[in-house]
């Protein structure tokens, strides 16, 4: 439960300094919990100001002043975690799941003391590339549409690929009420009867590709993220998570103005 393990000996975020945020927010961007659980702390009195039981999740605080506590214990900025899996079909990309459905989670066990939330999402039936991180400043930077950060996937389809099908993914498609439309498409190899394409796309609407193939009457048979702007999955095995090299982490930051 969150709070049951005190956060010390670390320098509290001093970052926000002039920023007003609710009290859920201020938890989550330090990292000690969602602002789900926050709400739920506060409704149980469990969180203080200044020494001060504060009920009413509506409450705005300065996170360079605020001095928040959680059953007594300071809460202070966890350490910033940057973490890539390669999410094998199977998984939902929650943390509890209604259904009792095998969950991402599974694959960061050995990183269960840092509250990490996943940037995005892949459904059940995709694979590949996903990030984690509690730094929610940076998760929505790289989820913002305003950046236009690109992903690539790689996809099999049912069918053969030709000219005029790759025309419509990029030029775009109707489906369901919503406009879906393809960065960039090529044909990365054929066989008998199917065929895989390299995808890549500037905005995330849900399910896309495959509602994309859906409009044109084409089944997807695996679709695999394999890039994130210049993060790629490269041979990290299925189900394996590790850390962001410094280098590749200054790359994101670069792409979405944080660098």
């Amino acid at each position: 439960m969150p709070g049951s393990r005190p956060r010390a000996g670390r320098t509290p975020v001093v970052a926000d300094s002039g920023k007003r945020v609710t009290l859920p927010r201020a938890l989550s961007k330090l990292g000690f919990c969602s602002r789900t659980q926050a709400e739920a702390l506060i409704a149980a009195g469990r969180v203080t100001l200044s020494g001060r039981v504060v009920s009413d999740p509506e409450t705005w605080i300065d996170l360079s002043t605020a001095a928040i506590a959680v059953d007594g214990t300071p809460v202070v900025a966890e350490e910033r975690v940057y973490l890539m899996l390669n999410k094998p079909r199977g998984l939902v990309t929650t943390r509890h799941d209604p259904e009792g459905r095998p969950t991402v989670y599974e694959c960061l066990k050995d990183h269960a003391h840092a509250h990490l939330s996943p940037v995005g999402r892949l459904d059940k039936a995709s694979e590949g590339l996903l990030l984690f991180t509690n730094d929610t400043e940076f998760a929505n930077a790289l989820l913002d549409p305003e950046t236009h950060v690109a992903k690539t996937y790689h996809v099999q389809m049912d069918r053969l690929a030709n000219q005029p099908l790759l025309d419509a993914l990029t030029q775009g498609v109707a489906h369901d009420g919503e406009f879906l439309r393809a960065k960039a498409v090529r044909v990365l190899r054929e066989g008998e009867k199917n065929a895989w394409l390299e995808i890549e796309l500037d905005e995330g609407r849900n399910r896309q590709i495959r509602r994309m193939l859906e409009a044109q009457g084409i089944e997807c048979l695996r679709l695999v993220r394999v890039a994130i702007g210049t993060l790629a999955l490269g041979e990290l095995e299925k189900g394996a998570v590790r850390p962001l090299a410094d280098a590749e982490l200054q790359d994101l930051r670069r792409l979405v103005g944080k660098g």
